[in-house]
Parts: C-alpha cells; structure tokens; sequence
C-alpha cells in the first residue's frame, strides 16, 4: 500500500523558514586533530572555536594514559556502572577529582549536560525553590525543567534582585500556605558560556546564606580556566565550604570527555541511586578516564599552559577592542564579537573562514535576535604567530564587510 503523506512534511517547512532568517547553520567537517590549525571542510585554517582551552587534547601524556587503558581495558566499559560493576578507572577519578576541588567526594556522568539534566532534578521537587540567573546554560535550563520544583528567574548578574528574591521566598514560604521551602536552591554558571562574563560569586553566596538556600554552580567554562591550577570560580573567590554543588566538565580544559559533580558524600551516594543519566546510560570508556586522570596532573605539573592562556587572551582582547569590534563584558577567554544582525554574522565568519580563521557564528536562538555574534576562544596551543595571522583577517574582513570603521 502506497503511503499517501508526509507527516513529518511540517520540518521542511520548518527548515525553509531557518534559512529564510538566516538562522540555519549546517554541520563543519573537521578532518584533522583538534588544534590551533586544523582542516574544516577541506580548508586548513586557525581556530579560534574550540574549547581545548589548555591544548591537551593531544598532549602526549594523555594520549599515552588512553592508549594504555585500552590495552588493559579495551573501548569501552559495557553496561551502566550499576549493572555491570562500576570500573576502578572511574572511581580513581572521582578520587583525584575530589582532591582537586577540595571537596568531599564526586560522582562523574557522561558529559556537563547530563551532570545537569541529572542533578538538579533529583535533589529538587515540588516542596522546594529554584532560583536561576537569567542566562544560564541550557543544560541548567533543562535540568529546571525536568525538576517539578518551581522556579524562579533573577536578572543576569543581578544580585540585589536575587537577595530580594531569596528573602521574599524564605518569608512567604510555598505559595499554597504550607509551610517553608524544603530547601530554596540557587543556581548560577561560574562563566557564562557565551558573553564570558564571571559569575559574581562571593555576593550569590552571601545572599543565600543569608537565608539558608544552597549555592549550586555550573563551573564548565572556569574549570581549567580559573582557580589555581584551573580548579575552578570557587576556588578562584576562595568560596571553599560554602559553595553546596559543583558541576565540572572533563570535555573542554582537561581536553577529554565527561562531567562530574563535587560535593558531599550524601549527594554522591543519593545521586548513584536516583540521577537518570547516571542509571540509564553507560558510562564512558575507560580510556576517557585514564585521560582525564592525567590531565589533571598535567594541570598541576605545567602551570605555564594556563599563565600561556591568559597572556593570549589579554592581547587578542586588546587588540580586538583597538580595532572597534564589540566585545560585550568579557573577561575570559571567550570572547564574543558582537554583530547582531545574524545574516551579518554568518556571512562575517564565512569571509573569515575564506581568508583561513574558522570562528563560529551564534545566532537565536543560541542567543538574543540581535545578539548575533562571532563566539571566539583564545586557547593556550595559539603560537603570536596564529594570533597575528587571525587578527589580520579580522581587520581586513571586518573593515571589507563595514562591521567596524576603515
């Protein structure tokens, strides 16, 4: 019997109407090792789009950890971890892991995503309070909406609306008369994932102690990045006790794959027994962890590769703003240049790739409608001599294309 419709036929349209406001962007073909220069599309070009923020995701101690885990291990570690038996590699980690935040134990999930998407719904419910900055990640938006919590929004940044927020809330307790918030959980990232602005973590923290909520923080971006040796935005504030859960990922400093959660020993072992993505999904091979084990030692062991990252950042900061592109409040390696219109921006990082730089367009929803952007990532492998190249072709694009002044 001949089918006589489409009834997914909707999507084209749907995908007519993306590229319609330029705002469909299709899939880079990288094939070469993650780098300063890499091959997209054919194209050997210098990137300025990844977040290898220190360069290890092929130095060769990490290499050598993997290579050797496979050996021992194999690919992969075949089931969930409370199926088939949790392997030694991952809880050595989680060993290491706490060590280095300093916290009392860790549980790590399959990426910062599911860490999310699994966390904050299990330790929350309809009796409790979420409180959430207004550009948080995706994955802490998500996570929300899998909680039955309710929740509330605070301006980006904005800390006195959050202590208003918080004190209204410890006052009036639930809104059906019954009683006090089980417990009123506030919810930042360490380093927002598209403007690069820090969290203002010290006033956060204070604000919730003032009522007795707890501080959870998304720290994807400040791990490997802030803090001694890249341990993070609490380490960075000297918050060390007063921040309840943190949420790392192995997937950009530390140049491997996985997130991880830090905190107490009860959160670890109620999250073993509830978190989904921990329960329904294979954890990942044993090869990740032995990279990410080292990784963590080449953090300690070569201190220069994060003074390296900073020095970059700095100077392409620098001359960027010389040049009048709009940066917006960045003050970490990731640094947006600011478009808004979002043909212009794509057509911006179109030119740019011609000319042998890839930096990727954002468009909406990613971001605002008129927030369109180039989002660029200063890494700790770009040599001044990828760093000059980049800001020749950002000059002469951007100077080509109007976006700043001859």
């Amino acid at each position: 019997m001949t089918r006589q419709r489409n009834p997914l036929a909707f999507i084209d349209a749907e995908l007519a109407d993306l590229k319609s406001k330029h705002l469909y962007r299709p899939l880079r073909v990288m094939s070469a090792a993650q780098g300063p220069v890499t091959v997209v599309d054919g194209h050997e070009v210098i990137s300025l789009s990844s977040n290898d923020y220190l360069g290890l995701t092929h130095h060769p101690r990490l290499r050598d950890a993997a290579l050797a885990a496979v050996a021992e291990f194999g690919v992969g570690s075949g089931a969930v971890r409370t199926i088939a038996g949790t392997m030694a590699e991952h809880e050595l980690l989680e060993a290491e892991l706490a060590v280095f935040k300093s916290a009392e134990a860790v549980l790590t999930f399959q990426s910062g995503f599911t860490a999310n998407t699994g966390v904050i719904p299990t330790i929350t419910g309809e009796a409790d309070l979420i409180v959430s900055d207004a550009l948080n990640h995706a994955s802490i938006i998500d996570g929300m909406r899998l909680s039955k919590a309710p929740r509330k929004v605070f301006p980006h940044k904005d800390v006195v609306a959050l202590r208003e927020i918080l004190r209204e809330a410890a006052e009036q307790g639930r809104p059906d008369g019954s009683g006090p918030y089980r417990l009123i959980l506030v919810v930042t990232d360490g380093v927002f994932s598209m403007d690069g602005d820090i969290a203002p973590l010290p006033g956060i923290v204070e604000a919730a102690e003032e009522v007795g909520a707890a501080v959870y923080v998304d720290d994807a971006h400040a791990s490997g990045v802030l803090g001694r040796n890249g341990r993070g935005s609490v380490d960075h504030f000297g918050l060390h006790g007063r921040v309840d859960v943190q949420v790392g990922t192995m997937s950009k400093a530390m140049g491997v794959l996985g997130g991880y959660v830090a905190g107490s020993q009860a959160l670890r072992d109620i999250l073993v027994q509830r978190a989904r993505p921990f329960l329904f999904s294979t954890s990942h091979p044993p090869a990740d962890a032995a990279a990410c084990r080292e990784a963590i030692r080449v953090m300690e062991d070569e201190p220069s590769r994060i003074e390296r990252l900073w020095a970059s950042t700095k100077r392409f900061k620098a001359e960027l703003t010389r040049l009048g592109f709009d940066t917006g409040r960045s003050e970490t390696p990731i640094t947006p240049i600011i478009v808004g219109d979002s043909e212009a921006a794509i057509r911006f990082s179109g030119r740019l790739f011609e000319e042998g730089v890839f930096a990727t367009s954002v468009v909406f929803p990613t971001v605002a409608l008129d927030q369109a952007r180039l989002r660029t990532i200063v890494t700790a492998a770009l040599t001044d001599e990828h760093l000059d190249r980049a800001l020749d072709a950002f000059a002469r694009v951007g100077n080509e294309l109007g976006i700043i002044a001859a």
